[in-house]
Formats: structure tokens, sequence, C-alpha cells
């Protein structure tokens, strides 16, 4: 009696080396090699985060739609802002700058913990990427469309609301506010690697209200309780906020915000990396 062997080979397939987006699927991701950035697999996420439609509306439309109102309410008559002393309209700009650029980069939190539930950070954890270069990869798909929703903020308020600020002004609190960004994008990093796919939803939003709410990007600080801008100065969303605001002109050094900014994103900063790196010790 004998046995017979297939003579046809099977084929194996590995589930858990599914990517996210058809052109990971499509096209070969270069990593890095020892000690240089994988550029093109960083261009891959900035451009795969451009294409998500629903996060790109979701991201810009509410910044502007808040805008409009409160912009119309609170400065449409060239009122000025006591306590920066830059019309109200402005204000409310860099406000909903703000509030969008943080959105964009919170919102990274969620392709993290998809990628984490379908085995694709796992996957990267066995190739060369290091935990720096996971990190930026991250960071600069977050700025990518932070930028975005920042421009098409100020625009609205320039040509629709016809805010009044030297192009310059407008020029150094955008670049400003973007530049902020880089905390807010640790943060989702952080969430994405902690959070269970059941529990981000809610995780994310207690972050972003909390850090929208005392940071002042909703009701500015100057009208809310003392204890309120307290508070304040210990989220980095109201230094996002200074950011925009010391750009367009008001009192201060842009340097200070700057200073707290980076104390966040250096701090957060190695946490993700010895996260990333015990992963794939892991593995």
């Amino acid at each position: 009696m004998s046995t017979s062997i297939p003579s046809t080979p099977v084929r194996v397939t590995d589930t858990a080396a599914t990517s996210p987006t058809d052109d990971a699927l499509t096209a070969p991701v270069p990593l890095r090699t020892r000690g240089r950035l994988p550029i093109r697999y960083v261009a891959l996420e900035a451009k795969r985060q451009l294409r998500n439609v629903r996060s790109l509306v979701f991201t810009i439309a509410v910044p502007v739609v808040m805008l409009l109102a409160f912009g119309s309410a609170y400065g449409s008559s060239g009122q000025v802002d006591p306590a920066t002393k830059l019309p109200w309209l402005v204000v409310t700009t860099l406000q909903m700058a703000s509030y969008g650029a943080m959105m964009a980069a919170l919102g990274q939190a969620f392709t993290i913990v998809t990628e984490r539930s379908i085995g694709w950070n796992r996957q990267l954890r066995i190739t060369p990427l290091s935990g720096v270069g996971f990190l930026v990869s991250k960071v600069i798909a977050a700025m990518a469309v932070a930028a975005l929703g920042i421009v098409v903020v100020m625009l609205v308020s320039v040509f629709a609301l016809h805010a009044d600020l030297a192009p310059g002004r407008w020029l150094v609190a955008g670049v400003g506010v973007w530049a902020g960004v880089v905390p807010f994008a640790l943060i989702a990093i952080l969430i994405g690697q902690f959070a269970r796919p059941s529990f981000a939803q809610p995780l994310f939003m207690v972050v972003f209200m909390g850090l929208a709410i005392l940071g002042g990007l909703w009701v500015p600080l100057s009208i809310m309780p003392s204890w309120m801008s307290t508070l304040a100065h210990g989220v980095p969303s109201y230094w996002l906020d200074r950011m925009g605001q010391m750009g367009a002109g008001a009192d201060g050094s842009m340097l200070e915000p700057a200073r707290v900014l980076a104390a966040w994103a250096f701090g957060l900063a190695a946490v993700v990396v010895w996260r990333y790196r015990r992963d794939a010790a892991r593995q």
C-alpha cells in the first residue's frame, strides 16, 4: 500500500502580513538600512493619510463650521480681545486652526489601533524599521494632514470672514501651530500602542475633549474662571494656541510655548520608542 504525495505545491498565505492599504500590498516598502531613515516608508505613510477622505472631511469641516459660527458671532464687528490685543476674529481663527491640527494629529490613534488589530505592527517590528523610524513616519503623516487643515481654516477666515492680519503674521502663526502639532501626534501613538480597539474611541474622546476645553480652543480662557486659566498651563493644547497667537502678534515670545511643547515632545517620544523596542524584543 503506497501513499501518494500531491505534485502541486500547497500555497501558504500569511494573514498576519496583510497591510492596512492596497498600496502596501502592491508596492514594496523598502525600510531602512542601519542608521538611515526609511524615506519611502515615511512618504507612503503620509500619502496614505492624505488619501483618507473621511478623516480629512471631518478634520477640516468641523473647524471650518465652528469658525464660521463663532467668527460671525464674536468677530464680525472688529472687536479686540483684551488679553491678546488681537482681533477676536483672528483669535477665533487661531483657536480653530489649533483645534483642527490637534484633531488631525490625535486621529492617528485610530490608524495605529487598526494596524495593531490586523497584525501590521507585528510585521513591522520584525523588519529593520527602528522605533525612531516608526515614530517619525507617524508624526510626519499627522503633520501633513494638520498642514492642510490649518491652511484651509486660515483661507476661510481671510476670504469668507475678511479677517484683518498681515500676510506675514498669518504665515508665522500658521507655521507655529503646525510645528506645535508634534506632541499631539505622539499622544496619538501612545493611545494606539496601549489601547485595545474597543477602548480606543472612548479614550480618544476623553483626551481630545479634555485638551480642547482645558486648552481654551473652544471658549477663550479670558472669559473662563481663573482656575481654568491656571490649569490650562499644564496642558500642551494651551501652548499650541499660544504659539499661534504670538505668531500673529500677541505680546510675548514664541520661544516660551516652543520650549514647553518641545519638552512634551521629547518626553512622549522617549516613551513611544521604549514601547516599540520592548514589543520588538518580544518577537
